[in-house]
């Protein structure tokens, strides 16, 4: 068995058989919470200040992430509560980033954050359904294998909306989606239940701005290092500028990185330099772009055994600012993702406004299409299209063995369809093609709005790539925050009607309009965003040798994913438009270097390696429903 060593939460039924599954732990865990009845509750290992734990009444209340709630009161906070059930109006008033663990009479609730960022995970143990913060640490207890279909999808598509990002990588260890919570009974069969719908989108911006200013604020004086610096990354965009600005309320002394250099089409740092004179406290770090390892450059390893990284292309120069920053002091460090997938968005949102407010609906896509260069035919024949979610996940399987369109495609569907990478093979394309239908079967938007589908599609998309990222800065020494995602803060944008939220005549309005007056106006009212794939083509290039050493020996290849001698070809002789399949290539990369870092471990290696050995096929996983027995 594995031990509780390292940075998790490990969640135990009030029963007997939770007290049994925790003493199966082949060592003794750091840290352990009881249940009132004395039971094992909570085990693992983590920072003592990210855990508060008060008693409310007959709940037992542990709050495991950012927040700034001494017990006394958490314990206020949650008083009303009587049973589980009440703790859905009452976890709504929590600010930060944070896990919910309550226990009372006899059943547990664990719950994560509404994008993903913070997840939980179920296993059963022996028939004991037991919880964590992290898949991997379950796939240890139970000895899983990774999931072969979602390395299939994964090298042939890369396309994980939800549900499929919400889906563990590990056989036998379930993800809990972002809007429910695992409720473990004493007695019986654990089930999740969907507890968090969005909020109604009917506020106009003027509305709205001013909650997304408050809350923002609130987010980011959240975020207190108890020793060291706070950091900030200040890239020169709306995102990561406006994070600098209302950090620097709380500490003029900020301490800001950025890397200089750009090109003529990426003006980021232009827009840098002029923030960083109006931060007149502050101490600014940059660093020439020319020092930073490139992009595809080696060493290519991954620290998370979790799931793979989407994030690979860049991970040496991350890490490279990571270093730099701890040696300057830093504990803390801010960074603006997710604010993309909160604040723009596609012209999807057009559905139900043309249904509402036809006139308005047409006007805003004659914007766009002036923009994309849409065809008039296309653009309306996908803005009259009836197809609902589920024929669109059939058609995105079907469409992985078509061409991709030679000429722009209106982006007003439920979400971009690919064709499948050159070197998947045969059996990967099938495998994933049968996924996609599989998910077409239980398909449901996420919300009656198009606009809100497609904004939750995104940050439920981004939340478990970013949690790796989390960790990433954690291995190197940084405590990575990211307040675009704190629960709170989603719930304010999204308050907001799409077609202000998205119009296409302003960049990010309801940032804009947020942090007006807090940020310099030549900030907010910048209409670009910063463009590196210039770059990215070049370190590409330079480094195809050393991606073709690497998958010399695929381990993707040995368990028939990818067709090695078809990658090999599409490095030496790429397509002329790279920006499609540098993505794929990062995906399967990141494939490649997880499993290698499972094999390198004994977490995967007796499993998956007996599991080859026996010749068997894998067993398919049903995609998990919002609310469904575990």
């Amino acid at each position: 068995m594995q031990s509780l060593n390292g940075n998790n939460l490990v969640v135990f039924p009030d029963s007997p058989g939770g007290a049994w599954a925790h003493h199966q732990i082949g060592a003794p865990a750091p840290q352990l919470v009881s249940h009132a009845s004395g039971r094992p509750w909570l085990a693992g290992s983590w920072d003592p200040a990210d855990l508060v734990v008060a008693d409310a009444g007959p709940v037992r209340v542990a709050v495991f992430g950012t927040v700034s709630l001494t017990p006394e009161c958490l314990s206020a906070l949650f008083s009303p509560a009587r049973d589980l059930v009440d703790l859905d109006r009452l976890v709504r008033r929590l600010p930060g980033s944070a896990h919910v663990v309550a226990s009372a009479r006899g059943q547990v609730r664990f719950q994560g954050t509404v994008t993903g960022t913070r997840c939980v995970f179920t296993a059963c143990l022996n028939d004991v359904t037991i919880a964590a913060d992290r898949a991997d640490v379950l796939a240890g207890l139970i000895a899983a294998e990774p999931d072969e279909e979602l390395l299939a999808a994964n090298v042939t598509s890369g396309m994980f909306f939800a549900p499929l990002s919400e889906r563990s990588w590990w056989r036998g260890v379930r993800q809990v989606a972002a809007d429910s919570y695992a409720l473990l009974p004493a007695n019986g069969t654990a089930r999740t239940v969907r507890w968090w719908q969005p909020p109604e989108p009917a506020l106009s911006l003027a509305q709205g701005a001013g909650q997304v200013r408050e809350r923002l604020r609130e987010a980011v004086a959240l975020r207190q290092p108890r020793q060291g610096r706070l950091s900030a990354d200040l890239s020169g965009g709306m995102d990561s500028t406006a994070l600098c600005f209302l950090a620097a309320e709380h500490h003029p002394d900020l301490l800001t990185f950025r890397w200089t250099g750009g090109s003529a089409i990426n003006d980021d740092p232009l827009y840098a330099e002029q923030a960083a004179r109006a931060l007149e406290r502050a101490e600014h770090l940059t660093v020439p772009e020319s020092s930073a390892p490139p992009v595809f450059s080696p060493p290519y390893w991954a620290s998370d055994t979790e799931a793979p990284r989407a994030t690979t292309r860049g991970m040496n120069a991350i890490r490279t600012g990571i270093r730099l920053l701890v040696e300057h002091g830093a504990t803390w460090h801010l960074a603006g993702h997710g604010a993309d997938e909160l604040f723009t968005g596609s012209a999807a949102y057009l559905h139900t406004l043309l249904r509402r407010r036809p006139v308005t609906a047409l006007r805003e896509l004659r914007a766009h299409r002036a923009l994309s260069r849409w065809p008039l035919g296309a653009s309306l024949s996908e803005l009259l299209r009836g197809e609902d979610l589920g024929t669109w996940w059939r058609r995105c399987g079907d469409d992985l063995v078509r061409p991709a369109p030679s000429g722009p495609v209106p982006a007003l569907g439920w979400g971009a369809r690919l064709p499948a990478t050159p070197w998947a093979t045969a059996d990967a394309v099938r495998t994933t093609r049968r996924l996609f239908h599989d998910v077409a079967d239980g398909a449901a938007p996420l919300a009656p709005d198009r606009g809100q589908h497609e904004a939750l599609t995104g940050l439920r998309s981004a939340g478990p790539v970013l949690r790796l990222l989390l960790r990433e800065y954690a291995v190197e020494g940084l405590r990575l925050e990211l307040p675009y995602l704190d629960d709170r803060v989603v719930e304010a944008a999204l308050s907001i009607v799409p077609h202000e939220r998205y119009t296409p005549w302003r960049y990010k309005p309801v940032l804009a309009s947020a942090m007006r007056g807090l940020v310099p106006d030549v900030i907010l009212d910048r209409s670009t965003k910063g463009d590196c794939e210039e770059s990215v083509d070049r370190a590409l290039q330079q480094h195809v040798p050393d991606l073709l050493e690497l998958f010399g020996d695929s381990l993707l290849a040995r368990r028939g994913l990818i067709d090695a001698a078809k990658l090999r070809t599409t490095l030496l002789t790429p397509p002329r438009s790279t920006d499609v399949w540098s993505a794929q290539l990062e995906s399967t990369l990141g494939a490649e270097l997880w499993l290698r870092e499972i094999e390198a471990r004994p977490l995967g290696t007796s499993s998956a390696t007996a599991g080859r050995a026996r010749g068997g096929a894998p067993q398919r996983q049903p995609v998990p429903d919002s609310e469904e027995t575990l």
